[in-house]
């Protein structure tokens, strides 16, 4: 037992370290990409018509006239004791900037999550229970047609089709009113949630009719059913009890899926969450905000799949041997 815990302690450890060291490369590639934006930010909160000399005072000020590899261990620095730094466009710290962004997106993720998990079972489940038949088809093919499409493709259909002459039932942005809180204002937020399930159910439905199709067409499933077990009782107790475990792991890697898709999403319907923020920073070349928010989104997708991982190694017992030695 204790040798057990020693490996998977080890495990947690060396886990530990792989995700810092993917951070701190995340971090560095970002940093040198964002110094390698075009335009000058002084000149354009100055303006066109700025002097040389209030161009180099307001760099001065900004800390852009310091060495590349100075402005890189000062910002490292400042990332690490939870400094995000203040916006070079407005002046205002950007955590103050991206708080409420940060809010709304994990509302809408976590309602897209909520709706997306049991949706992708009902379909994968219904499509593997019959394969070849016209559920499993017509299942197939919307998957198919859905993970061909970029997520801004989705997003700007469902503008088309729901907010336009065609179907005008819903509102084609969600420019939301920061005084009211988010549930209150649903008409808003019902089209991007309804095109982050859309982008995200697919790879979760494939991966559970997988999951289902190879348990199904297994041995004990087989005896089950040669026993004359109700076929009921044969999919909710011998296959499914199976099916879960290693499906968790795809559920965990969904939610990240849902997390990368924002930008496009929310850029397109307007929304105010961090995806549409750092879409806004890039546009405006603010620098000190791309680099907050991209190392923020990497840090969370990196620690939802190292959840992932663990997950698979609690509920997977091939995943839990290298850990825990042989049996």
């Amino acid at each position: 037992m204790g040798a057990r815990f020693g490996q998977a302690a080890l495990w947690c450890a060396r886990r530990l370290a792989i995700m810092v060291g993917m951070l701190l490369v995340v971090a560095t590639i970002v940093f040198l990409i964002t110094q390698a934006l075009p335009g000058d930010l002084p000149r354009q909160i100055l303006g066109q018509a700025a002097t040389d000399a209030q161009i180099a005072r307001l760099s001065e000020q900004m800390g852009l006239d310091r060495p590349l590899i100075v402005q890189y261990f000062e910002w490292l620095g400042g990332m690490l004791r939870g400094d995000l730094g203040v916006s070079l466009a407005s002046g205002t710290p950007v955590a103050t900037l991206m708080g409420p962004r940060i809010a709304a997106t994990a509302f809408m993720v976590t309602v897209a999550a909520a709706i997306t998990l049991p949706a992708a079972f009902a379909l994968g489940i219904a499509a593997a229970r019959r394969p070849g038949g016209a559920l499993d088809h017509a299942i197939s093919g919307t998957v198919f047609v859905i993970m061909s499409m970029p997520e801004f493709v989705i997003a700007i259909a469902l503008v088309a089709i729901l907010a336009t002459n065609v179907f005008h039932v819903l509102p084609a942005t969600a420019a939301l009113d920061p005084r009211i809180p988010i549930w209150d204002q649903a008409n808003l937020i019902v089209l991007p949630l309804i095109a982050m399930v859309i982008t995200a159910l697919p790879h979760l439905t494939e991966s559970v009719k997988a999951t289902v199709r190879e348990e199904l067409s297994s041995e004990h499933v087989r005896w089950a059913r040669l026993s004359g077990i109700p076929e009921r009782t044969v999919l909710t107790r011998y296959a499914l009890a199976n099916v879960v475990p290693p499906s968790l792991q795809i559920c965990v890697q969904t939610v990240g899926y849902l997390i990368g898709g924002t930008i496009a999403i929310e850029t397109v319907f307007s929304f105010p969450g961090i995806g549409s923020g750092l879409a806004n920073s890039v546009m405006t070349r603010d620098i000190t905000s791309i680099q907050s928010i991209a190392v923020l989104i990497a840090a969370v997708l990196i620690a939802l799949y190292a959840v992932a991982d663990a997950v698979g190694l609690v509920f997977t017992p091939r995943a839990r041997r290298p850990v825990g030695g042989n049996r």
